[in-house]
């Protein structure tokens, strides 16, 4: 049916057109532009995600421009590295041709300071826009925190957020010289010395037990922990060789007293030396025999054989052993000396004999020879003479300040352990660190500043353990700490007294306590062996650094190949959300276009057809 009013194939045709249009322009933007997804109204979520995924792109483009920089940098420090080594293998040879007899080792001092330069010009120099990992300037170049230098080397995202990671590498492994020492080519700041007087410094390994080597700018020597031990009383005496006791002649006899083990009074001592030894009265008065007698029946009742003569120090020596022992004392005879001198051949001693106590009479540590007397005889080398013992259970510690320092990764820094032991009693072993001083003192150094602080250090370890020893600071010089068995509850004296530090170790030591550029074969011509096994210490170590560069050198080239991956693989996902067929998309294009020409003629027909009824009214 025809109508005047609506015009329906016109209109089915214009929507028709309408959304063929629509459709084409759609088409064309997708042709254009390339992409399926170009808003967020055409998918939200692929929208969103494209967006995303293009950003961190860029993020990651950005890492990789920051590989070739930490690459750069890598490079310059490591070709800096391998130019020393070769510097310092010269370094070693023109040392060694030092030691040659005849060598103006002044003219060698002149190549090798020359060599000092080069290796100092190659450190200052190899630097990268601005950035020099062999001459550093840091406060704290043990510290893990200030000694790290980063390359960024990747961009990540997680849930949690967005971050980036960092290839680091320390400092402390690869810089020659720092500000504030600590390069490789110097000493290490990082010296505890004496520990406050724990342990003292001696060029023999054998003076005490467990020392720690211990290197100077010179010389390589030993920290020994201090201790002591007490001494047995005793005295020599001196047998009349070649003049025999013959106690044949009537009335021929050696009288004498015996006095043992009374007790040191130490009262007219004075300073840190009457401190260690203070003992508070009354003193036992030891034990006596009076009167003991040597005459032919005594010689007889030992050895009849000898016919009442003693011929030589070892028979008298036994002799007297035998009258003695049961009273608490001992002689012995029986030495060798040196014949002659410096030939390291030893005879025997015709002469020397010894007495001793055997502290059987309580805690004093004494004997003693008097009233001496004889007839017909000589004595045979016995004389009034007396000696005590020492106590040994008291050490003075000189007190010198020092500090644990931070420690790389090890929170805690420096630690010390160290075994203590009175008496001869069962070691106990303890240790501290930077961190126990400063809780322990409140502070943040990590210093023992005072011999007060030493005091309280050495209480907080040893006082648990062992109640009955004083530490404290020396009444009669500030700088000495006073350790020692407590004398109101120990009154022992003699060779089972002792006290004592042993097994002292630092968890940092040894440590390089020279320093490159000191080297010096003109002045000190006797250390050319300790400079030539320095230079092959510092070498290995400069070669270590090396090698942990060249390590980095080669995870920045894998990082940098698989980051070019990374953003060709997020190239490729973010295509496959947004990107447009584009065969597709030009066929359809075509399509669309034949549509709306065939849909404007349709229209033009849909028109016509109205004219034929308007045509009814003229």
């Amino acid at each position: 049916m025809s109508s005047i009013l609506t015009n329906g194939a016109a209109i089915s045709a214009l929507q028709t057109l309408r959304a063929i249009s629509a459709d084409l322009g759609e088409t064309q933007r997708m042709v254009s532009s390339g992409l399926r997804v170009d808003v967020a109204a055409d998918n939200a979520a692929y929208w969103s995600i494209s967006t995303t995924m293009r950003a961190d792109r860029m993020a990651v483009s950005a890492v990789a421009d920051a590989l070739g920089l930490g690459a750069a940098k890598t490079d310059t420090a490591y070709s800096g590295m391998n130019a020393v080594i070769d510097v310092l293998a010269e370094f070693k040879a023109k040392l060694v041709a030092a030691k040659e007899d005849g060598v103006d080792k002044a003219k060698v001092q002149a190549e090798l300071e020359q060599l000092k330069a080069q290796v100092q010009g190659i450190s200052t120099s190899s630097s990268f826009n601005g950035q020099n990992w062999l001459n550093t300037n840091i406060e704290q170049i043990y510290d893990i925190e200030t000694n790290r230098a980063s390359v960024i080397s990747s961009f990540v995202r997680s849930p949690s957020g967005v971050s980036t990671g960092t290839m680091d590498v320390h400092l402390d492994k690869i810089s020659l010289f720092n500000s504030t020492g600590g390069g490789l080519l110097q000493a290490d700041p990082r010296d505890v010395k004496t520990l406050g007087g724990m342990r003292s410094l001696g060029s023999s390994s054998t003076w005490s037990g467990s020392p720690t080597v211990y290197h100077t700018e010179t010389s390589t020597e030993w920290m020994h922990p201090r201790g002591d031990s007490g001494d047995n009383a005793s005295f020599n005496m001196s047998f009349p060789d070649g003049a025999p006791l013959d106690f044949n002649t009537p009335g021929a006899e050696i009288k004498f007293d015996l006095i043992l083990d009374k007790e040191y009074d130490p009262s007219a001592l004075t300073g840190a030396y009457g401190e260690l030894y203070d003992l508070p009265g009354p003193y036992d008065p030891g034990y006596s025999a009076a009167s003991l007698t040597i005459t032919k029946a005594t010689v007889d009742a030992y050895n009849a054989s000898w016919g009442g003569i003693v011929s030589t120090n070892e028979q008298f020596a036994d002799l007297l052993n035998s009258l003695l022992s049961p009273h608490g004392a001992s002689v012995s005879g029986r030495f060798t000396k040196e014949d002659p001198p410096g030939s390291n051949k030893f005879v025997r001693d015709p002469v020397t004999m010894l007495i001793s106590t055997r502290q059987i009479h309580g805690n004093g540590n004494y004997v003693e020879i008097a009233n001496l007397s004889s007839v017909g005889v000589s004595t045979g080398g016995l004389l009034n003479r007396y000696d005590y013992g020492d106590r040994g259970s008291g050490i003075a510690l000189r007190f010198e300040q020092f500090t644990l320092h931070i420690d790389g990764d090890n929170a805690d820094g420096v630690e010390v352990d160290f075994r203590f032991s009175v008496n001869g009693a069962p070691a106990t072993t303890h240790n501290f660190n930077r961190t126990y001083i400063n809780d322990l003192l409140g502070k943040d150094t990590g210093t023992v500043e005072t011999a007060e602080e030493m005091v309280t250090l050495l209480k907080s370890l040893i006082d648990p353990d062992w109640p009955n020893t004083i530490i404290e600071v020396s009444a009669s010089d500030p700088n000495y700490i006073i350790v020692k068995s407590d004398p109101s509850v120990d009154r022992k004296w003699g060779p089972s007294t002792s006290i004592g530090f042993s097994n002292i170790v630092v968890s940092i030591e040894p440590i390089p306590a020279m320093n490159f550029l000191n080297i010096d074969i003109e002045q000190n011509p006797g250390a050319v062996d300790l400079y030539i096994d320095y230079i092959e210490v510092a070498s290995q170590r400069v070669v270590a650094g090396a090698s942990i560069l060249g390590s980095l050198s080669m995870r920045i080239d894998m990082q940098t190949e698989f980051t070019a991956k990374l953003m060709a693989a997020t190239d490729r996902g973010v295509g496959r959300l947004v990107d447009a067929d584009m065969n597709e998309a030009s066929t359809r294009l075509k399509a669309l276009q034949t549509q709306e020409q065939l849909a404007i003629q349709s229209l033009s027909i849909a028109n016509a057809s109205t004219e034929n009824v308007i045509q009814l009214f003229r």
